[in-house]
């Protein structure tokens, strides 16, 4: 071989190596690069689900990608069976095969610092979805609810089902005392906490006055907090009350659940203990995300209600968010001041939610075509 030939090949592969690490290291329109003007067939977006036991996260992860794929985007959707590790692992691979952007609901708001500094690394923008990521500089933008007004929302449930206060906010005609127990979600979503704040704000003057009393004590979030808002550990919670709190013929009035799949396990140990009518009638529980095993219950006058929140409108806002991302702008925010991650402010977008009693079924659910009249009916999608 020609010396002259020896160095044109010898030039050909350091090209070929420089452009193979520029790929890796985030330029070009795979990994985080100069998306802006790019052909949406030629950008993808890495989506982390946290878990497929809840039906809303599953209804969250075809949501997004569906919206996305509509765009003509490749999405790269991936559930991590409320594994930290799998999650990490997913994100990990994301980053390593390209992503542009990236969509993170996190299992452990605290846990992911190593993946999005590799996102950092390669210029990746990382959208967290619904639970905000903590501890990081490098969470560029936040889409959810208005989580302290869920909260609220919930408390107000409560006082609106015994009968403390009316759905217009206006005193009700029950004076009390009624005996109720506080639930809350994993201490590692940072959503758990500004549900617990928002609800025990609203119940505080009532508990002050005597009017509500929890019988078992337990009103600090450490004390009732589920881990992995599993539906089984809240089941054994309640069953543990009733036989440490209600065993001189006490009966419990009414239960704070931020959650529809806590609420359902907790349905299940009254249910269990006697609580089904009569003199022993069910608590007023609560609950949030309409998951239709819920909403049925609801219907069939088991569960008093659920929170809302519209997880198509919520992906709507990820894919808007994704999209200014790739164009190289800045999201729009709604609130620049609420969501401190510990190491900054991120910038959010806050949707609105709405309560569900059993006469809000056919109007806010079934009519927008969140759920069907057949789905609520068998208390089952699809």
């Amino acid at each position: 071989m020609g010396l002259v030939r020896r160095r044109f090949l010898a030039a050909l592969g350091g090209v070929a190596i420089a452009v193979s690490l520029a790929a890796c290291s985030g330029e070009g329109a795979g990994g985080g690069g100069d998306t802006k003007g790019a052909e949406p067939g030629d950008l993808t977006i890495g989506v982390s689900m946290p878990t497929q036991t809840s039906e809303r996260w599953i209804a969250d992860g075809n949501s997004v990608k569906e919206k996305l794929q509509a765009k003509g985007y490749k999405v790269d959707l991936q559930y991590a069976g409320d594994e930290i590790p799998t999650q990490s692992q997913q994100i990990d691979q994301m980053i390593t095969q390209g992503a542009d952007v990236l969509v993170i609901a996190a299992i452990d708001g605290t846990a992911l610092s190593g993946q999005l500094q590799a996102a950092a690394n390669a210029k990746i923008p990382v959208i967290s979805y619904d639970r905000l990521i903590r501890n990081s500089p490098n969470v560029d933008f936040y889409v959810s609810f208005d989580n302290y007004k869920v909260g609220v929302a919930q408390a107000n449930a409560l006082l609106v089902g015994l009968g403390l206060q009316n759905k217009d906010g206006s005193k009700g005609s029950a004076a009390g005392p009624f005996n109720i127990e506080l639930f809350a979600g994993s201490l590692d979503d940072n959503n758990a906490h500004f549900f617990f704040t928002g609800a025990m704000d609203t119940l505080k003057p009532y508990l002050d006055a005597g009017t509500l009393k929890v019988k078992s004590g337990q009103t600090k979030i450490e004390q009732v907090a589920i881990l992995r808002w599993q539906q089984e550990t809240a089941q054994k919670r309640m069953e543990d009350l009733l036989t440490s709190s209600y065993n001189d013929g006490g009966k419990v009035d009414g239960v704070l659940s931020p959650f529809d799949g806590l609420s359902r396990g907790i349905i299940t140990a009254l249910q269990n203990a006697g609580y089904r009518g009569g003199a022993r009638k069910m608590p007023v529980v609560t609950g949030q995300d309409a998951e239709v095993a819920s909403v049925k219950l609801i219907n069939d006058g088991v569960q008093s209600s659920t929170v809302f929140k519209d997880t198509r409108l919520l992906a709507d806002q990820a894919v808007v968010a994704a999209e200014a991302f790739l164009k190289k702008e800045q999201p729009k925010a709604n609130d620049t001041k609420t969501y401190d991650n510990g190491v900054k402010v991120v910038p959010s977008f806050l949707l609105p939610v709405q309560t569900v009693y059993k006469d809000d079924i056919q109007s806010v659910l079934i009519d927008s075509g969140y759920l069907t009249a057949q789905e609520v009916a068998a208390g089952r999608a699809g």
